[in-house]
């Protein structure tokens, strides 16, 4: 596995010391810690990690704002929110800061590990039993985009073929595999979808195919 900077955000050290040692047990380098928003955004900028995994609730500037500023400054950056709350309020703000994808911390260890390691790799992660908190919310923006276009975007074969294994849940590495691409051509079909949906990210894309029906596990 790649040796990938992660830096953890949390305002409760016990939490910080056990997933900091699980993630170190797999291979990622832990470059910095925070406990509130005013570390979490100078550590950041002096560490420049590749992930960051956020808590919301931490004192200000609280994770969504941290959030927001950090991706301002550094694009690149994969932020995953780990949170208590799977509150709907709490998932919508995550993701309209810009945050790769949001997992609550009841998840089991092997989850949260698999999680940030999809996160560095691209992928947006997204607590399943979540999507049904925010996929009206979802619907309501996608109908206002579809008021501008009544026909509706028009999907070519490959780009709908990418779309069914997104909503799946599988990683850009592995729909690469199903259909014999490259990894990059995989993140631009995604780009293309995106574009054509007046979508912002991988989780409303997510939630956008299994709106339209296209996450049948059987096909």
């Amino acid at each position: 596995m790649k040796r990938n900077k992660v830096m953890l955000v949390d305002d409760h050290p016990m939490w910080i010391d056990s997933l900091s040692e699980d993630l170190t047990e797999v291979g990622f380098e832990i470059v910095a810690v925070a406990k509130n928003g005013t570390e979490c955004l100078a550590r950041a900028r002096a560490t420049r990690p590749q992930v960051v995994v956020m808590d919301l609730q931490i004192p200000d500037p609280d994770g969504a704002t941290c959030t927001e500023i950090l991706l301002k400054e550094f694009p690149d950056l994969h932020v995953l929110v780990m949170s208590a709350s799977g509150e709907r309020d709490d998932v919508l703000r995550a993701m309209r800061a810009g945050a790769k994808g949001y997992l609550v911390k009841s998840a089991s260890k092997a989850e949260l590990i698999e999680g940030v390691q999809r996160t560095a790799d691209g992928d947006a992660v997204f607590t399943p039993g979540l999507a049904g908190l925010v996929l009206g919310e979802f619907r309501r923006l996608v109908n206002v985009a579809r008021a501008h276009n009544e026909e509706g975007p028009i999907l070519t074969t490959r780009e709908i073929e990418v779309l069914r294994r997104v909503a799946k849940g599988l990683a850009y590495r592995e729909i690469a595999e199903e259909l014999f691409v490259s990894h990059r051509t995989v993140q631009n079909h995604v780009q293309n979808v995106l574009r054509k949906l007046q979508l912002h990210n991988r989780v409303e894309l997510t939630l956008y195919a299994i709106d339209q029906g296209l996450h049948n596990p059987d096909e």
